[in-house]
């Protein structure tokens, strides 16, 4: 039995409607929520009647998107949604510094040399951050010791588990709770709802009290701090349908 539970069973509905009918702020990731998880990076796409739902609700909710992608790459895929936000790089970007860390770069270079004869492994060099993919890797065990063994000797990296991906993170730099709590403030929302798939949205998950933060997984899990869950990514079409009946006819005025 899992530890977080189904925010769309039936006695779970006066939780959701609670946080809908409170200044709330909608923040929601995209690979893996928004869009299933695809192959490639590149052909993840949310399905016709997600990016329909999530534009109505959009226009009810003040809502922002926080993914790990580029900035430039999350921006692109959600033209034409009415959002207050978008941040990329699991918080990372919009940077203060406005340039990606040194440090960063170094990473990239390491971990290619490293796992350079590992097929299947690719690294992809985001700027502010990386992550290994290993979807297509013949012995998945095998590439993920690898890489948790290159990981270890790179100075200040935080390591985040993700879909068949490991994420390497500065470690003092932002993250996805940081993001969410600073939209939060900036858009004068009591309360938010947060929606993500995997290890890099624990820290979304756990950036406020559950009386404030409505944290939702999707996927049961037994170790997440999310408190609630989603069977599949598919059922984030009938969440987004849910908070629009919650709100039909209101518009979003925060």
């Amino acid at each position: 039995m899992s530890r977080t539970a189904d925010i769309l069973a039936m006695r779970r509905q006066r939780i959701l409607r609670a946080f809908a009918s409170s200044n709330v702020l909608l923040a929601i990731d995209y690979d893996g929520t928004l869009a299933p998880i695809a192959p490639t990076p590149d052909q993840a796409r949310m399905r016709v009647r997600t990016r329909r739902l999530f534009t109505q609700v959009a226009h009810r909710y003040p809502s922002i998107a926080i993914s790990g992608r580029p900035l430039d790459d999350i921006a692109r895929r959600l033209v034409g949604i009415p959002i207050r936000s978008v941040f990329g790089n699991y918080g990372g970007e919009p940077s203060p510094q406005g340039k990606p860390p040194v440090r960063v770069g170094a990473w990239v270079t390491h971990l290619r040399e490293r796992l350079s004869t590992l097929s299947g492994v690719v690294v992809e060099d985001k700027g502010y951050s990386v992550t290994i993919h290993y979807r297509r890797a013949r012995n998945k065990d095998r590439a993920i010791a690898a890489i948790h063994d290159a990981a270890r000797a790179l100075p200040g990296a935080r390591v985040l588990g993700g879909v068949e991906a490991v994420t390497l993170l500065p470690r003092e730099g932002p993250d996805k709770g940081v993001a969410l709590q600073r939209a939060r403030r900036l858009l004068r929302c009591d309360t938010a709802i947060y929606v993500g798939d995997d290890d890099t949205d624990e820290d979304a998950f756990a950036s406020a009290h559950p009386d404030r933060l409505l944290s939702i997984r999707v996927g049961p899990s037994r170790k997440s701090r999310a408190r609630y869950h989603l069977q599949r990514q598919a059922d984030i079409d009938r969440l987004l349908q849910s908070l629009l009946t919650l709100r039909q006819g209101t518009s979003s005025s925060a």
